[in-house]
């Protein structure tokens, strides 16, 4: 039985498994060699017999032979890696590039909220026509949802991911062509939204492939919080643009941004020596051997297509992530949308100034994602139990902005410097869901997160669609802030946080119809 750190090539005398972190298992025939390529393994005997180091990287190299992974991470630069990059562990270099696509995710979704203002004065639009442009994204959104968990598992989150950028970069920079025909402009939003849906599940997969479960928090707080920072840099460059250069400008500058992470994202994929299966192993040996290879690799490629929906839809934990989602989604996707307009009407604020109010929650947020996933990750570490740790990182999330809301709608006399101080701890609270609900998904299955969060941001994105266009109705009938934008919000907080202590789990499941 050969060494784990032997200084050659791997060499196995009987059929074993190896379990790629980031591909599908392989059986590896007598005398097959692992050529040298950078990856970490999990190598155990098909008869059972467990390899004592469970964990090896195979290292592309002149000198051959096997190093550690925590050797590897020490940075050594592979050829054709550029010098920024030097030292950086993989991980590190993915998770940082996929929080970059977040960034600019959220700067193409804001840039809209922004831009509506002078588009419904020169459109002549009323609030429902307002809201019905805004939620045209989140019907895109919606749909692309559980198609991009399953590309996801099968292609890879990193090529969905990349895909995604430049769908909805390329979408975003045809906006001011198609603004003047509503079915054109309708249908570039939605192409936004398809490009943006894809994303959570592709960062969602590679989270769940490339991170331990001790640092899962920190992983998806720095992803998913690029929204934030994306949201900042959005409210705070749109109005700028705007006013210099037209309405129409932020959508070209905004969609040239993307296509540029897309030419940086291929210098990054460089350094991440991705292959595939197949091509991980060099195979000297008979033809029986070969074809049992052949067969188990297209067995397991067939399982990739055998999800067990059955299986979610009958467990409480998967229902409990569903409905946790859509209320969550509702009080962020209606402010995401309206607080601009709201501090511009409510608080006679003109565009440059409400929209860098509106930057206040994301700032907020980003300052709270620092402590809560460090919160979060600091208990597992400790031996509190996952369940507890998300359950409560959740309540905080959801609690928060209902008791500021609350404050903020009822009629007290609140100067509005207070009003705009509620909502901003509120909403910034609302960000301890990266280290509750978004880390469920990989809690219970790291093999279909991606799927699983594809079913739940499905449902996520109705209020998208529902929520913020209901509340331009609503505005323009009732003409009260407080009953169509906070109240809705409100009471799905309440109720989700009351299904989520009630069925939410974070123990890992096997799903099995």
């Amino acid at each position: 039985m050969a060494t784990a750190m032997a200084p050659r090539p791997l060499k196995l005398c009987c059929f074993r498994q190896v379990q790629h972190t980031r591909y599908r298992p392989a059986l590896v025939p007598c005398g097959g060699t692992l050529p040298y390529l950078k990856h970490r393994f999990s190598v155990s005997c098909s008869g059972g017999d467990k390899w004592e180091s469970s964990e090896v990287l195979v290292e592309r190299g002149a000198t051959g032979g096997l190093q550690s992974i925590d050797e590897l991470e020490k940075g050594e630069v592979e050829e054709g890696e550029r010098w920024w990059l030097k030292g950086l562990p993989q991980r590190y270099k993915l998770i940082g590039a996929t929080s970059l696509a977040f960034v600019i995710c959220n700067m193409d979704k804001v840039n809209l909220s922004v831009a509506i203002i002078p588009m419904s004065h020169q459109f002549g639009w009323n609030s429902s026509t307002a809201g019905l442009v805004q939620s045209s994204f989140f019907w895109g959104y919606a749909l692309s949802q559980l198609p991009g968990g399953w590309l996801a598992k099968i292609f890879g989150g990193r090529k969905v991911l990349e895909v995604g950028v430049l769908t909805w970069s390329l979408a975003t920079a045809v906006v001011p062509m198609a603004a003047g025909f509503m079915p054109g402009l309708v249908l570039s939003r939605v192409l936004v939204g398809i490009g943006e849906g894809v994303s959570p599940s592709a960062a969602t997969d590679l989270i769940a492939r490339s991170i331990p479960l001790e640092e899962r928090s920190r992983a998806v707080a720095i992803v998913f919080g690029g929204l934030s920072v994306g949201s900042v840099l959005g409210l705070l460059l749109a109005p700028t643009i705007i006013q210099n250069y037209g309405w129409e400008s932020v959508f070209y500058v905004f969609g040239l941004v993307g296509i540029i992470w897309c030419l940086i994202f291929e210098v990054v994929k460089e350094g991440q020596s991705l292959v595939n299966i197949e091509e991980l192993f060099n195979i000297n040996n008979n033809v029986s051997s070969k074809e049992s290879l052949d067969t188990s690799l297209k067995e397991m490629g067939s399982s990739l297509k055998e999800v067990p929906w059955k299986a979610f839809f009958k467990s409480k934990a998967v229902w409990a992530m569903i409905y946790a989602h859509f209320c969550g989604s509702w009080g962020h996707y209606t402010c995401l949308s309206w607080l601009p307009t709201f501090f511009s009407e409510e608080l006679n604020l003109n565009l440059t100034e409400a929209a860098w109010v509106s930057i206040l929650p994301s700032l907020g947020s980003i300052i709270i994602t620092s402590i809560a996933a460090p919160f979060a990750d600091n208990l597992i570490s400790n031996g509190v139990e996952t369940t507890k740790v998300r359950k409560i990182c959740q309540t905080i999330a959801f609690l928060s902005p209902a008791t500021f809301m609350a404050l903020s709608s009822l009629d007290l006399g609140l100067p509005p410097w207070e009003i705009v101080a509620f909502l901003t701890s509120g909403l910034a609270l609302s960000s301890f869901a990266l280290s509750g609900l978004y880390c469920t998904h990989q809690d219970i299955s790291r093999e279909y997160a991606s799927i699983l969060l594809g079913i739940t941001n499905t449902v996520g994105a109705i209020p998208g669609i529902l929520g913020v266009a209901l509340t331009g109705y609503l505005l323009d009938s009732t003409h009260s802030w407080s009953l169509s934008l906070f109240v809705p919000s409100i009471f799905f907080y309440l109720t989700g946080t009351v299904i989520w202590l009630l069925f939410a789990s974070s123990e890992p499941q096997t799903f099995t119809d």
